[in-house]
């Protein structure tokens, strides 16, 4: 009985912050329920009028960021005024880039609009808080009309698959997806490479399973849950963008890209290894993310 107990309670501890973080968008969804009752609100989901909700959400989000996870955003300022595409490598839990998110809006008053999965729009409820959050499909076209607005567009090219099957290597999955450099292309807007610190210490997939692989394969659908949810250090860094340039190829930008966020993420002798201080081990340390808590150098 001991036994089970012990393995109950130590399943339960390596799942209850994932499940938490589920329970909190739920809440962040009802919040502006209430809040569109309230006021009966019946403007466009992405207007100013939802600011003030926007704010309470952010506000929440930043302050679990802060409590939680020490979070801190490191390279603001190359984010352009204008439109953009923001590129960043996807944790097995994202909740890396709600902070962000949440930050950039808490900040500069900045909405960025998100390329998400599908699978996240069959998800029962969220439907409100996707639209005020800007959360979309990213078509080609949405994407466009979205640079065309002066919006800034975020996507991550390995999307569920990096989420699932990327480990404490950080590789990127990406496959053959290049069609956020076709859209950059086309609207003529830099691409702005982004990673956040240790977020595959914070949450991890078990290893990778041949079945898991499959099934994800067939159905599209999450089939390796995340666990962990450990009070790491998280710090999110924004690199220089890559400007728009007439002459280069879609291929030759996404090798760009891909190079651009290795070197952010991995290698040891780029200034790109400076700008996140020298901080990221590979493979991944929870320990050493844990103790980075206590690191005062990058504050």
């Amino acid at each position: 009985l001991v036994i089970v107990l012990l393995i109950m309670s130590a399943l339960l501890f390596i799942f209850i912050v994932p499940l938490s973080i589920l329970c909190f968008i739920y809440l962040s969804n009802i919040l502006l329920l209430i809040y569109r009752r309230n006021g009966e609100v019946k403007a466009d989901p992405l207007s100013d009028v939802w600011d003030s909700a926007r704010k309470t959400i952010a506000s929440f989000w930043d302050i679990y960021a802060r409590i939680w996870h020490g979070y801190e955003l490191h390279g603001l300022e190359n984010i352009p005024e204008g439109p953009g595409i923001l590129v960043y490598y996807h944790g097995a839990i994202p909740v890396d880039y709600l902070y962000f998110l949440s930050r950039l809006f808490l900040w500069k008053k900045r909405l960025c609009l998100s390329v998400a999965d599908h699978f996240v729009f069959r998800l029962p409820g969220l439907k409100l808080l996707l639209g005020v959050m800007g959360v979309m499909p990213g078509t080609r076209e949405e994407c466009l009309v979205a640079l065309k607005n002066g919006y800034l567009v975020s996507i991550s090219p390995g999307g569920a698959r990096e989420a699932l099957f990327s480990d404490e290597s950080y590789q990127l999955l990406w496959g053959n997806r290049k069609g956020f450099a076709q859209v950059a292309l086309d609207a003529k807007v830099p691409i702005i490479p982004m990673y956040t610190q240790n977020i595959r210490e914070g949450y991890r997939t078990f290893k990778e399973r041949k079945l898991f692989r499959q099934l994800y394969e067939s159905t599209r659908l999450p089939t390796t849950p995340p666990y962990g949810g450990l009070p790491v250090k998280f710090r999110t860094y924004i690199g220089e963008p890559i400007p728009y340039d007439p002459n280069v190829t879609t291929e030759e930008l996404v090798e760009k890209v891909c190079k651009g966020n290795f070197l952010f993420s991995f290698q040891t002798k780029t200034a790109i290894r400076a700008l996140i201080s020298k901080h990221q081990t590979i493979p991944g340390s929870i320990w050493k993310a844990l103790l980075e808590r206590f690191d005062k150098r990058c504050k």
